[in-house]
This record gives structure tokens, sequence and C-alpha cells, in this order.
């Protein structure tokens, strides 16, 4: 460990975080054991390595209790209590509203998202002192007259954040915890928010007004604002707004949506043109360091302060420091000093996806690719005591081709290795089609940034080759959507496949890790390794054994209706009884089912002829492909029902009409009998 000091203490410091947010409210004993640590490594010199490790841990333990603890008397979880109550918030705007839209057609909808820094409550027309961050909801765009900085009002219901209507769906409350927020606030519209009376800011602050420049000179030239262009903001500038569920989903079934968050590739790309540059106007290492490193940090606030792009502005500016410092350079090391630096800040991270995603990946890389590049060179050497230049000129040609090739798909393989556990569990994407859809993407994504850095550096003074770079970014961005598109439309080129689990994740790194760096193949651990993988499999398999007979019924409760999931052993006799109507099966229905790892429905069975049972049975339909539909004697005079049923008609080998004391999917049928009908 002497080659990576601070891997140790980044890990002991990662655990204390999770010992901290499994364990109640135990601030006395976490300074008891730093303290304890402490005393330990003054008079215990052969002890110091346990005791920095113990007081690594309590110190991740302490920060996460101090931030997350209800102490002082005006602190809004107090102040709000835990019932949803109407309030009017008064605050700091911590960032400028962030506006999420459906589409951009006219029957789209759209709301903003903003975070408020609380200072008071009002209710009951009495106003009093309350402290937290608040992520405000709220139907339709805002004006322009709300940016970071200004103190506003909003009028709302301010509760706790909301639980998964699912298992399986999206968890408001721990996402709004890895992100530090306390409450949301749930305003109508624009209508209930204000600016507060007093002082305010003029204009907004310069990272804004950057960001809004940004947007206008890479669009001027432009003749329409169009996909393409608006996800070029997106790559660029981390303008979220143009990432629909429909523009998202070829990017995500192909692996590709990494390149829309504002992440290491792209700070790589960025400090890479700013150091090139510096070096070729012969500007020392140190001052490189002092120039490249703020502007850095300038381009991570244009981008609004994206966790992402702070987490790899900190990773890189330790890279650059080292490099201006003559330090040699260790991944792990300074992987580690980054991951210190950031959870010291805001020890919440730990439990981003984004936060745990960017490190495995990044860890997948070190430990992964080195051996594979040692394949590779083993593989295409050729007679080391041969000169360069007697190689055939087919080889000469060659060589760098394969080189560089068989580099990318190493680097792709491991982030893919890095990252497919945390994808399953957070997406429940499984995405083969990834490794060479990134291998092609990646390179076009590069393309575009640079073409659109090379617009802003362009900007106005340079107005022809600004347009020449606007172009060029906007026709790789082009050909980007166009890859990710076929990659995503391929055969098999994804599966939706359930949450593997955070023990069963634990053992896939902790395998990962062992392969990729040589620990297993090591002389003396070699039997430990066959040992712990006989206990691994083992147990593995009596898990399996346990649950592999489980019949589990999930009810969905849905706006008046109701859908039934029946996950049997194996999917031969997976049932799915109503749909809901189109918005919750859209919103609900859909996204449980992929949760649970459903590619195609063995069975969906109708039961009700009214909308709010059957009116999202054709989306579902249209996304799993039910092998057979099951239906009853009755007739409905339901639309939705008759519309689906007559589409139906088209393949009746799929359909199938059921009545009492007949089996439907392993089940019986009570009701109705063959001869029943209702009038209504």
């Amino acid at each position: 460990m002497l080659k990576y000091p601070l891997l140790p203490v980044a890990v002991c410091y990662a655990g204390g975080v999770l010992l901290g947010a499994g364990a109640p409210q135990a601030l006395p004993a976490g300074f008891a054991a730093g303290f304890g640590a402490l005393v330990a490594f003054a008079i215990r010199p052969l002890g110091r390595p346990w005791a920095l490790a113990v007081l690594a841990g309590a110190v991740g333990f302490l920060n996460l209790q101090v931030r997350t603890a209800v102490l002082a008397p005006h602190d809004l979880r107090r102040v709000a209590g835990a019932e949803p109550v109407l309030v009017t918030a008064r605050g700091v705007l911590a960032s400028a509203p962030e506006l999420r839209v459906t589409g951009w057609g006219p029957e789209d909808t759209a709301r903003s998202v903003a975070v408020v820094q609380v200072q008071a409550l009002e209710r009951d027309g009495r106003w009093e002192p309350a402290a937290g961050r608040v992520a405000v909801t709220t139907r339709g765009e805002l004006g322009p007259e709300f940016f970071a900085g200004r103190v506003v009002e909003v009028f709302g219901v301010l509760r706790t954040p909301r639980p998964p209507r699912a298992p399986g769906l999206f968890d408001a409350r721990r996402y709004f915890y890895g992100q530090g927020l306390d409450r949301v606030l749930e305003a109508r519209d624009a209508g209930d928010w204000r600016l507060a009376a007093g002082p305010q800011p003029a204009r907004p602050p310069l990272p804004d007004r950057f960001r809004a420049w940004a947007q206008r000179t890479l669009a001027r030239h432009l003749p329409v604002e169009d996909e393409p262009g608006r996800l070029l903001w997106a790559m660029t500038l981390g303008w979220r707004t143009a990432l629909t569920d429909e523009v998202a989903e070829p990017f995500m079934r192909s692996g590709t949506m990494h390149l829309f968050a504002i992440s290491g590739l792209h700070i790589a790309l960025v400090a890479g043109v700013l150091v090139s540059l510096l070096r070729v106007m012969r500007v020392p290492r140190g001052a490189i360091g002092l120039a490249a490193v703020p502007l850095l940090w300038f381009y991570a606030a244009a981008t609004g302060w994206q966790p992402s792009a702070v987490r790899a502005t900190v990773m890189m500016s330790v890279v650059i420091l080292g490099w201006a410092l003559h330090r040699p350079g260790q991944l792990l090391n300074s992987l580690a000093a980054a991951a210190l630096l950031i959870l010291l800040w805001e020890p919440r991270q730990l439990f981003q996806a984004g936060f745990q995603l960017s490190f495995t990946v990044v860890l997948s890389l070190a430990l992964v690719v080195p051996p594979l590049v040692r394949l590779r060179d083993r593989w295409w050497r050729h007679d080391p005591l041969l000169p360069a230049e007697l190689l055939p000129r087919w080889r000469r040609w060659l060589d760098p081709v394969v080189r560089g090739v068989t580099f990318s798909l190493a680097v792709s393989l491991a982030a893919w290795l890095g990252s497919s556990p945390l994808i399953a569990h957070y997406f429940h994407l499984l995405t083969p089609v990834s490794l060479p859809a990134n291998v092609v993407v990646v390179p076009l994504g590069s393309l575009a940034l640079m073409s659109a850095v090379g617009a802003l550096v362009c900007g106005d003074w340079l107005p022809v080759l600004t347009g020449l770079f606007s172009h060029g970014a906007w026709f790789w961005m082009s050909c980007m959507v166009r890859v990710s598109e076929w990659a995503a439309g391929l055969p098999r080129a994804f599966f939706y496949v359930p949450d593997p689990g955070w023990p069963a994740m634990a053992v896939y790194y902790a395998v990962l890790i062992g392969l990729a760096s040589g620990w297993v193949w090591q002389p003396g651990r070699r039997a430990l390794s066959a040992v712990l993988a006989g206990v691994l499999v083992l147990g593995g398999w009596g898990v399996y054994a346990r649950q592999r007979h489980d019949t589990r019924l999930t009810l969905l409760p849905l706006s008046g209706g109701a859908a039934v999931w029946v996950d049997a052993p194996g999917r031969a006799r997976d049932l799915l009884v109503d749909a809901g109507n189109a918005r919750n099966a859209e919103s609900v229905v859909v996204p449980f089912l992929r949760a649970q790892g459903v590619n195609r429905l063995a069975h969906l069975a109708l039961t009700h002829g009214d909308v709010r049972h059957v009116g999202g049975a054709e989306l579902v339909a249209s996304n799993f492909h039910p092998v057979v539909v099951w239906t009853g004697p009755t007739r409905f005079r339901s639309p939705a029902y008759r519309t689906f049923l007559d589409r139906l008609a088209a393949t009746p080998e799929r359909w199938r009409n059921v009545a009492r004391g007949e089996a439907l999917a392993g089940w019986t049928v009570l009701h109705p009998e063959p001869a029943d009908r209702f009038a209504r």
C-alpha cells in the first residue's frame, strides 16, 4: 500500500460513512472512537496503521451524522414536522430553475425544478425562522427573473419525499437524501412564486450568463433548433432539459448515455485542449497548472455545478496539479484522493448513483485495461530484434490501427465490467451492445465536443470559424444519435434485468478486483482463493435453491384501478392481471415490469372492461409482446377495451377466452360463468 497511501484511508473513511448511515444517531460514540484512535496513534507506534484506519472511519461516521442529525432549533425538519403542511417558504435560490419537459410538441407538459436554501416559513400568517434545503417542483416554466442568488417566496405543500409507488421504481427519498435535500415543496404553478421584498442581485451569476451565451453561440449559425442541437447543449453545457424520456431511451439501451453527463470524458477533453494550447505557448508546467485548474472549475460552474462535473473536476485537478509539480502519476492514488476530498466536502455523495458509477468505472479502467493491453502486446508483437523500418509495409500500416482499436475495445470492456452491476441496480438494464457501440460513439462524441469547444473559443470574434465548428458539432452529434439508435435496435442489444442486490454486487466487485489486480494468482493465495470461490458458489446455490419455488404477488393500486403481478418460478407462468389506465401503465406498470427483469410477458389477463383497468393494455402489449392474452366471456362497452380486442383479433393464436372452472397460467378461474352477461 506504500504506492497508494491514500487508498486505505479513503476506504476506511467510506466505511465510516456507510456505518453512520446505517446506525442510529451516536455522536458521543463517534467522538470517543476518534479520540481513542488519536491517543493510540500517539502512544503506540506499532499500532499506528490500525489507529489511522479507526480515525478515518470515525471522521467519516461523524461527518455524516453531524450533517444529518437534527441539532439546531430552527432545523427545517424540526420546524416543519413529518406531516405535509401548506406553507410559504422564503429562501435563496441555490441554482437556476431547471426545466423538465416530456417533449417538444404542443401537447407535451413541462415542470420546473429548483433548489432553495430556506430561511423562514410562514404558516397561518406567522413567519418563523427555518434552515434547510428543499427541492421545489412547479408545473410549467418559471420566468427569467428567477435565477441563482435571488431571494424568493414560494407557496405550496411541504412534505417529505414520497416513497416508491412499487418495488423497483424511482425512490425519491433515497435520491433526495443523496442530494442533501431535507424536504420537497410542491407548488401549483408559476403564480405561486414571487420575489421577496428587499435588495436583490441585478443580474444572474457569471456562470449562468456564460451558459446562456454559449447556447446562443452554438445555435447561431444553425438553421433551426432541432434534436441534435439540443443534445449538443446537453453534452457541452449539461442542459438536461434536452434529455426527455423518448430522446434518452436509445442512449440508455445502447449504453452510451454517459456521454451526456458532464463527466471525466468532458473534463479530460477540455483539460487536454487547455494544456495543449498553453504548452504550445511554451508556458511552464507550474503556470499551466495554476491557469488550467481555475478554468476547469469555471467550466464546472457553467454546467450548473452538476455533481458529476464536480467529481470529474476534482479528479482532474488532482492529476493536473500532480503533473505540474512533477509528481509521478498513480491513478489509484489520485482516484482515492479525489474520492476522499469529495466525501469530506459532502459525505452523502457516496449514496449517489453518479458517484458510485464514476469511481467504479475509473477503478475498473485502472485494474482491467493494463492486463488486457499486455495480453494484446504478447499476441501482436513482432520480432524485437527486427528494426521497424524492415517490417512489411502492411504491418507498419496495420499496427497503429490494431493497437488503437484493441485499446478502445479494452477500455469499453473495462468500463462495461465496472458499471454493469450498478446499471442493473439503478436502471435495470444490461447492455451487451455497449461494448462495440462505445468504440464508435465515444470518438464521435469527442469530435462533437471538440467542435463545440472550438465554436465557443472562436465566439463572436471569428464568426466564420464559429459557424464551421457549430455545423461540425451538429454533424457529429447527428452521427452519434443515428449510431445509438441503430445499436439499440439490434437483436439482443439490451435486456431488462432485476436488481442483483448489494450482497451479489459486493461479491462481483470483490471477484473482479481480485482477478484484475492479480491478487488471486499470487503464490500462497491460490488455495485460499479456491476455498473462497467454493464458499461463494455454495452460498449462491443455497440462496437460489431456497427461492426458486417461490411465487410472489404484487398488487399495484392505480388511481381507482389496479394491476396484479404474479411472479411464478421461471418465466413461463408469469402473469399480469390488468394494466391500469394509459397514464398509470406508462408511469408505473411498464417501469415496474422492467424492474422485475421482464422482457417478454408470458400471460396478460384482462378482467374489467373499464378504462381504469385496460386503458394501458395496448402500451403494455407493445412493450412486452405477451405470448397469450386472456379475456372473459363478458363484453364491455369501453372503447379502449373494444379497440384492444379488435387489434388482438388480427393474431387469434395469442387470444384465449376463459371462464369459471378453467385454468389460466396455473390458476383456477372462479368468475365469471360462461353465460354471465352484465347490463352495464
